[in-house]
């Protein structure tokens, strides 16, 4: 995202269009509310900090980053704009 061309065709923007539309995708973890019940309290917390440190021990920090929060950002041009509009989770 240069703000200069399309991220999709790489048309010029600002010189050769009036208009650039900024597109901005945020992908995060979704947490459901939580209803803490007895047996939740009486977990080894410990241990499960553990599991989880284990579970994440193999990956980059970039890649721990991801399963929690990403966030894109691209700019299209008025020709690109339309089919994203249409489908923007490109769809066949």
């Amino acid at each position: 995202m240069d703000h200069l061309t399309c991220d999709r065709c790489g048309a010029g923007l600002l010189l050769d269009a009036p208009v650039r539309y900024e597109v901005r995708v945020e992908v995060k973890a979704a947490y459901d509310p939580m209803e803490i019940t007895d047996e939740d309290l009486a977990k080894d917390h410990a241990a499960e900090m553990k599991r989880i440190l284990a579970e994440l021990e193999g990956l980059s920090a970039e890649e721990a980053q991801d399963q929690v929060y990403r966030e894109f950002r691209f700019d299209l041009c008025a020709s690109c704009r339309k089919p994203y509009m249409k489908n923007p989770l490109a769809k066949p």
